[in-house]
């Protein structure tokens, strides 16, 4: 094998390593915390109290490590008040995700305008 073929694939194989450590390395962009597991329990019918419970404490984690909120979390947080009957924070909660997310706001505007005409989604 001629030695400028031997050095490309030495190259190419440092390449591929430094390829692969790099993405080994890359942390999440988000800190998720319970919020899969409680959007499966809300679709399963659980309790709603203990769903607000856990989203509340994930949220107050994210906070406090100060990791980012990701995408959907308050607006199921507000979906949850609603259910509870709680509009003052679901509305508060589907403004943070407007807020947060401005590509959430159409649909966000979208529940808050059918939530107002009498009640769950």
């Amino acid at each position: 094998m001629p030695i400028l073929t031997l050095r490309r694939a030495a190259l190419c194989g440092l390449a591929a390593t430094a390829l692969l450590a790099g993405c080994a390395t890359q942390q999440s962009l988000y800190q998720w915390e319970d919020y899969q597991p409680q959007v499966y329990q809300y679709f399963k019918g659980e309790s709603k109290e203990a769903q607000v419970t856990a989203l509340e404490a994930g949220l107050q984690k994210i906070h406090a490590s100060g990791a980012a909120v990701p995408p959907g979390y308050h607006a199921q947080l507000g979906m949850l008040y609603l259910d509870l009957g709680k509009g003052d924070q679901m509305v508060q909660q589907f403004q943070t995700e407007k807020a947060l997310f401005p590509e959430s706001a159409p649909y966000m505007d979208f529940l808050l305008k059918h939530a107002g005409k009498g009640g769950k989604k």
